[in-house]
């Protein structure tokens, strides 16, 4: 009788703590604005390309654990408004081994997305789940992100945050492995028209030519490249800018330390080089929120 009194008291105390857990998470993000967390089928899984799972380096990484999720994390901050015309969003895409609550929390992007006050709504959606992944599923389509933007608009419709808006600028943000279905959305996504910037975290691996591509047809876009010296990306990118300076185009190339707000303000191509490690990119000096500032 003991011990089984000892084990319910575990397990009420276990209860307890994850609703103390989750009800300090909902309060945080409570003073920011408000957190959905919804499932869309135009979410990148499952995609029949990853329905078999994926091996990375020997280890297997099956179906059911990491490409079933279809959550689509949507935040909507305090001040956002309703314009009665249109909406801005801020579509982030993780890197690998990562989740949709996890990203939010480690990057504080939600914070972020506060401090900078931009009348937007931010979508993160669930790519591999905690998988060594860059894969973008159904948004790697034709028209995947079209129809993908659809739902996010129809969820917000759903909940009471829209009515008649249409869909408005978007900027693409993108950390490590995220820069693959970037490009892809670039290149086939059906809305090229709409999106005006790329942030590229520590991000830019290859796919180089796409992400030209849009910037070279694009009117009043912005595409900024920040990179380290050890997470891979220092190679192309320096390739990049060799090859634009060759071209004699215009460009913006600096240190994280030197560059001023101006100058991100008033260059559509920004190359940025930090001493940060690879994962403390998005957030160790508020880079997120800084790109947002300079251009809402």
């Amino acid at each position: 009788m003991k011990i089984f009194l000892l084990s319910l008291l575990s397990l009420l105390a276990l209860a307890l703590n994850a609703q103390i857990a989750t009800a300090a998470t909902q309060t945080n993000y409570a003073d920011y604005g408000e957190l959905l967390l919804v499932k869309l089928d135009s979410a990148p899984f499952p995609h029949p390309l990853r329905a078999e799972g994926h091996k990375y380096q020997n280890e297997f990484y099956s179906a059911d654990q990491h490409y079933q999720d279809n959550t689509v994390g949507i935040f909507i901050p305090k001040n956002f408004h309703r314009t009665g015309h249109s909406v801005d969003f801020v579509v982030h895409f993780h890197g690998w081994r990562n989740h949709v609550e996890k990203v939010l929390q480690h990057y504080e992007l939600v914070e972020q997305f506060a401090e900078a006050q931009p009348n937007a709504v931010l979508v993160v959606p669930q790519g591999p789940y905690d998988a060594p992944d860059s894969f973008g599923g159904k948004l790697e389509d034709q028209d995947g992100f079209k129809r993908f933007m659809s739902d996010v608009m129809a969820a917000l419709r759903e909940h009471k945050i829209i009515a008649n808006e249409t869909l408005g600028n978007i900027i693409l943000s993108g950390h490590s492995g995220g820069y693959e279905v970037i490009s892809s959305i670039l290149a086939q996504g059906g809305l090229t028209d709409h999106v005006r910037e790329v942030w590229l975290f520590d991000a830019l691996y290859g796919r180089t030519e796409k992400f030209m591509n849009w910037f070279d047809h694009s009117q009043n876009t912005r595409f900024i490249d920040i990179y380290t010296e050890h997470g891979g990306t220092k190679t192309e990118t320096e390739k990049l800018i060799a090859d634009l300076t060759q071209k004699k185009a215009a460009f913006l190339a600096k240190k994280e330390t030197e560059v001023t707000p101006a100058e991100l303000r008033q260059n559509r191509l920004v190359f940025i080089f930090t001493d940060l490690p690879h994962d403390d990119v998005p957030m160790k000096h508020r880079a997120f929120a800084e790109y947002l500032k300079t251009r809402f």
